[in-house]
């Protein structure tokens, strides 16, 4: 599946991934390939999306949306970082 995980200062993630695991506003949801379609509102905390060759790249969202459509996932969040980035 794709997935692109963006705000409106930068693209925090654009690439294929196997998995994501993202914070919704009522606590945490994974997807997978072949994920029914869905829009949920974000929270704020980390999101995981795991790549094709087992790597994990580790985010920081907060608040937006999260859309899935044909294996093709958007994060559309107000903030997106790096994990630890400005601790």
């Amino acid at each position: 599946m794709h997935v692109r995980v963006i705000s409106p200062e930068r693209v925090g993630f654009d690439g294929d991934a196997v998995s994501l695991v993202a914070p919704a506003y009522d606590g945490r949801v994974g997807i997978l390939r072949g994920h029914a379609p869905m829009t949920i509102l974000l929270g704020e905390g980390e999101l995981r999306v795991r790549g094709p060759g087992g790597e994990v790249r580790h985010l920081r969202v907060a608040r937006g949306f999260l859309q899935v459509i044909d294996d093709e996932v958007t994060v559309l969040a107000e903030e997106v970082g790096e994990v630890g980035a400005g601790s």
